[in-house]
C-alpha cells in the first residue's frame, strides 16, 4: 500500500510540475497585432492554402483578403451581413449572407445563390460554417436578437440540397472535423459547451452527439474554433481575451493564450508553413467599463502556438466548373 501510495504521490507531483511548465510557456506566448485595423466583428478566418491567402469577413458587410507576406488587406464591401467564407477557386469563394448561401466573384461581386435552407420567414441570418472533405457546407443561424432556441443548423450539398441537423439552436458557431475526419465539432454558444459527432464523410451522416467539453462561466463563451493536427481543438474565448486548447477526447484544457482584445471570435491556423494562428476579434458590444483596457479591440492578432494546424477544406473539393 505504502508503495502504491508512493508511486501514486509521485506521478501526480509530475504531471503539477508539467502543468506548471505549461503554464509558464503559455505566459511567454504573445499575440502579436498582425493587422493594425480595427474592425467591427472580425469573423470567419480561413486560410486559403492553395491562393496562400487568409479569407476573413467583418460581419457587419466586408469580405477581406489578406496577405501575411505583403500585410496588404483587400476588403470588398457587401451590401447585406455576412456569416462566413469558404474557399472554392481563385475568383469565387462561397458566403453565407444574411438571407441565404451564394457563390459570389471575388472581382465582380456577383452572387451565384445556391440555397436558403431555413427562409425568411425565420427571420434569422446565416453565421458560422465550414465544408466537410466532400466539399458540403455545414452552417447554422442565429437571430438578430439572439432569441434562444430559435435558430437551426443546416448541411448543404454542392447541388444545393440542404437538411437541417439541429433545431432549437440559439447561436450557431464553430463547425470543424478531426484529423481522421471521423467526429464533427460544433458549438451553439450560449450553451457553454462543445459538441462531437460521429461523422461519415462518404454519405455526410452526423450522429450520436454528446458534449465533449464544457466552459465555466470565467472562460467567456466558445465563439469560433479550429483544429491542428495532433487533433487537439482550439476555440475562441468571446468575453474572455483568450483562446484555448482543448484535447476533445478527454475534455481537457491543454494551454491558454492571452489576447488583448475581450471578445474573441474566431482563430485559422494558416501561412506557408501552417504553423500562425491567426486571430480576429470585435470592437463592438464592449461594455463600458471594459472598453479603457482593450484599446486594440477589432484588430486581428497573431501567435505561433508551436503546433501545426489542419489544412481547411473546399466548397466543392476537388470539382472544376
Amino acid at each position: 500500500m505504502a508503495v502504491c501510495v508512493l508511486v501514486s504521490c509521485q506521478a501526480g507531483t509530475e504531471q503539477t510540475s508539467k502543468n506548471e511548465e505549461k503554464m509558464n510557456a503559455d505566459k511567454e506566448l504573445k499575440c502579436e497585432v498582425e493587422l493594425d485595423t480595427i474592425m467591427q466583428v472580425g469573423e470567419g478566418p480561413i486560410w486559403d492554402y492553395k491562393y496562400n491567402r487568409l479569407l476573413w469577413i467583418d460581419t457587419q458587410g466586408s469580405l477581406m483578403i489578406y496577405s501575411p507576406e505583403t500585410k496588404k488587406n483587400q476588403v470588398i464591401a457587401l451590401d447585406r451581413q455576412i456569416g462566413t467564407v469558404i474557399p472554392y477557386l481563385e475568383d469565387t469563394v462561397l458566403v453565407g449572407l444574411c438571407d441565404g448561401i451564394y457563390e459570389m466573384s471575388l472581382t465582380t461581386k456577383q452572387l451565384k445563390f445556391i440555397a436558403d435552407p431555413e427562409g425568411r420567414a425565420a427571420g434569422n441570418r446565416y453565421n458560422d460554417g465550414k465544408c466537410d472533405a466532400e466539399g458540403r457546407l455545414w452552417i447554422g443561424t442565429m437571430d438578430k436578437d439572439c432569441t434562444p432556441q430559435k435558430a437551426a443548423f443546416f448541411c448543404v450539398e454542392p447541388d444545393g440540397n440542404h437538411r437541417q441537423i439541429l433545431d432549437s439552436v440559439t447561436i450557431s458557431n464553430g463547425v470543424t472535423w478531426s484529423p481522421d475526419g471521423k467526429t464533427m465539432y460544433y458549438q451553439d454558444t450560449p450553451t457553454l459547451q462543445v459538441s462531437a459527432f460521429d461523422f461519415d464523410a462518404k454519405s455526410g451522416k452526423a450522429s450520436n452527439r454528446k458534449e465533449v467539453i464544457r466552459f465555466t462561466e470565467d472562460m467567456g463563451t466558445p465563439d469560433g474554433n479550429a483544429m491542428d493536427e495532433e487533433g487537439m481543438l482550439w476555440v475562441a474565448n468571446w468575453g474572455a481575451a483568450c483562446v484555448t486548447r482543448w484535447n476533445p477526447a478527454t475534455g481537457e484544457l491543454l494551454q491558454k493564450i492571452d489576447v488583448p482584445a475581450l471578445n474573441v471570435a474566431a482563430l485559422a491556423f494558416g501561412g506557408k508553413d501552417m504553423e500562425t494562428l491567426f486571430i480576429t476579434t470585435a470592437s463592438l458590444w464592449m461594455p463600458e467599463d471594459k472598453a479603457g483596457k482593450y484599446p486594440q479591440a477589432g484588430k486581428m492578432f497573431s501567435v505561433k502556438p508551436g503546433v501545426k494546424g489542419a489544412k481547411c477544406n473546399y466548397w466543392k473539393f476537388g470539382n472544376k466548373k
